[in-house]
């Protein structure tokens, strides 16, 4: 593009500056001397609107000289950019960037290495919003090629989480190389939403308490948890399974859900047993979280469901997806 402007910014000065010449220095109308340049740059070879004096030849080979060059390059450039699909991914940038700024709700993703890469994937595959910023312009291929959307740009600076909707977002997630560029992203979050969820990534565990300083909500070591899942597939490997199934894998029709108990919500006031869920949908409720924040772990049928409760469920995919719109 910017290839481009110049060749039409040169085409346009060449035109002024002939069009300019030829009406002040060689007595045309305004018309004729746009139409001389007309038939000089396009070479149609139609001869002079009037007799030139030599001065006039020698200027008008100048200007077929350089607008055929301008003409050729501009041309060129455009043909190019055609073929390698620049215009079509232009204008698909300024339809996503038109789409960023309706979200609502979403998660802001900050880095896409390989964790980056991971969280994205799991919140395409369960149709979470989300927008990534990165600023690696590497990275831009494989980012339109799985059609994620994306800002190219440096998530430390407050005005590119601005951009990307922090002020309406539901959530946000630093997950770049370096912990002080975690920590320096949190910060300028917090600064600006004080009361949205910050998940931060830790390369070193030693980092955590200063992740959660800057005001990080949650912070995760892959390394730390990598090692811990490595052992406890030796100790448990049973129970890690039945996680991996529960939590990740969909193979065989599963999934551990929670769903928050809304105003208005059917169950609010009622007992587990009153509540019959496990009966109309065949869950298991292994745990609720209370609004205190106290957790429930295998509560008892006698046990109240009050609003802003999260139940935390086992059962299968459908019926969970069920009971999730009515909760």
């Amino acid at each position: 593009m910017r290839k481009l402007r110049i060749s039409l910014y040169l085409f346009i000065v060449v035109t002024v500056i002939g069009t300019t010449y030829y009406h002040f220095i060689e007595r045309m109308s305004i018309i004729d001397a746009i139409f001389m340049m007309a038939i000089t740059l396009s070479t149609v070879g139609y001869g002079e609107v009037q007799p030139l004096s030599p001065t006039g030849r020698i200027f008008t080979i100048f200007v077929i000289i350089f607008g055929i060059t301008i003409t050729g390059y501009t041309a060129g450039t455009f043909i190019r950019m055609f073929i390698e699909g620049e215009l079509s991914r232009r204008f698909g940038r300024k339809k996503v960037e038109k789409t960023i700024t309706k979200l609502k709700n979403h998660y802001i993703i900050c880095g896409y290495g390989r964790i980056g890469r991971l969280i994205v994937r799991e919140l395409q595959k369960h149709n979470v919003k989300f927008i990534v910023i990165e600023n690696d312009p590497t990275q831009i291929a494989e980012l339109e090629s799985k059609s994620v959307p994306y800002m190219l740009l440096d998530a430390r600076d407050e005005n590119t989480l601005i951009k990307a909707g922090i002020m309406r977002a539901k959530g946000l997630v630093t997950a770049v190389m370096s912990d002080a560029d975690n920590v320096f992203i949190t910060l300028s979050a917090r600064m600006l939403r004080p009361d949205i969820f910050i998940l931060a990534r830790s390369s070193d565990p030693k980092n955590e308490n200063k992740l959660i300083s800057a005001g990080a909500t949650k912070v995760v070591s892959p390394y730390l948890i990598g090692g811990q899942r490595m052992a406890q597939l030796l100790i448990r490997p049973t129970v890690v399974d039945f996680i991996d199934i529960a939590t990740m894998d969909d193979s065989l029709g599963l999934r551990m859900e929670e769903a928050q108990i809304r105003q208005g919500s059917p169950y609010v006031g009622k007992s587990l047993i009153e509540s019959n869920l496990r009966r109309d949908f065949g869950v298991i409720i292994v745990l609720i979280k209370k609004a205190n924040g106290e957790m429930k772990f295998n509560p008892q049928s006698n046990e109240i469901l009050e609003e802003g409760d999260v139940l935390v469920m086992l059962g299968r995919i459908d019926d969970l997806e069920k009971i999730n719109k009515i909760i």
